[in-house]
């Protein structure tokens, strides 16, 4: 299954204060840990990274994909972590749930 990572109408920005209301899907752990590649005034990319089950989300276009992981798309996620492999840290590239470099 492939999910688009257009941006619907009306979705939010990544904006850091969206750390205050966002869980982990899975275990429903919060705060998730930020990890910003590139940002303005929201974080246009990044991960999300849950500090109980070490699941990482992306941020792609300012959009953070949290979906559980029979929902994501394996390819993307491995090309988010690859080309953001230099930025991001070994705890999400190297070891991070489901699925890692």
């Amino acid at each position: 299954m492939h999910l688009s990572t257009a941006r619907p109408a009306g979705a939010p920005d990544m904006q850091r204060s969206m750390l205050d209301i966002l869980a982990c899907p899975i275990d429903k752990h919060y705060p998730l840990d930020l990890f910003a590649v590139s940002e303005g005034s929201e974080v246009d990319e990044g991960a999300l990274r849950c500090g109980l089950c070490s699941r990482f989300y992306p941020i792609i276009d300012s959009i953070p994909i949290l979906l559980p992981d029979e929902l994501r798309d394996r390819g993307q996620d491995i090309e988010f972590l690859r080309r953001n492999a230099g930025a991001l840290p070994d705890e999400i590239t190297r070891r991070a749930l489901p699925w890692h470099l």
